[in-house]
């Protein structure tokens, strides 16, 4: 009896920890309007903000929302994410950050009326990646992997068919903002949701060659 009364111990603090996970990030340009409840963010996202550098249009933009905690070393992290969007360029996924000048976010871009999967990689300016879906997804996953110096993107429909969208440099061996972003360039605000955000350590592929090497 006493061994069950522990078991749901443990489980209710796994629980408890689970669905604090959200409530422990930090806000990065904090939206007027957001809820966390049962590990699901959901936002309105702040009309006329973006993540951008330089390039092609001109400009620098760092004024979208951004919940993320640091994270050092190798994981993989992923989401469901879900939006209303509306206007040119309303946007919602993952990102990783380095700093102002370094880093990458990945997600659903709404582009003249269609749903594209879009990855902007920024080292000192930004690069723009789509791929254009055949169909609208009601909702999806994303998911990005830290391997040494280079993340690798992936969407699901299901959380459990992974197709590869990006693969990117960034910064070897530098602590990284890691969590969810939202953008809307353009319009008045859409309204945004996150489910199910995880961060899951890798072991450093270098160390385990390392040890592999001198038993």
């Amino acid at each position: 009896m006493k061994k069950i009364f522990l078991s749901f111990c443990v489980l209710g603090m796994v629980n408890k920890i689970a669905a604090q996970t959200l409530e422990k990030m930090i806000w990065f340009n904090e939206p007027s309007k957001w809820e966390i409840k049962n590990n699901t963010l959901s936002m309105f996202v702040t009309p006329q903000s973006d993540y951008w550098r330089i390039s092609h249009y001109g400009f620098t933009v760092d004024d979208a929302p951004f919940l993320y905690s640091t994270y050092g070393g190798e994981f993989e992290a992923k989401v469901k994410i879900k939006g209303n969007y509306k206007a040119r360029f309303d946007q919602m996924g993952i990102m990783l950050r380095i700093d102002k000048e370094n880093y990458i976010k990945a997600g659903i871009e709404f582009v003249d009326g269609k749903y594209n999967l879009s990855t902007v990689v920024t080292h000192t300016t930004s690069d723009w990646s789509v791929i254009t879906l055949d169909k609208t997804p009601s909702d999806m996953w994303i998911k990005a992997v830290r391997r040494l110096d280079a993340v690798e993107i992936f969407y699901s429909f299901d959380d459990k068919n992974y197709i590869m969208m990006r693969n990117a440099h960034l910064q070897d061996n530098s602590p990284v903002m890691v969590g969810l972003m939202a953008a809307c360039p353009d319009g008045d605000g859409f309204n945004a949701v996150f489910e199910n955000f995880s961060v899951k350590h890798l072991p450093d592929e270098r160390r385990l060659k390392w040890l592999k090497n001198n038993k």
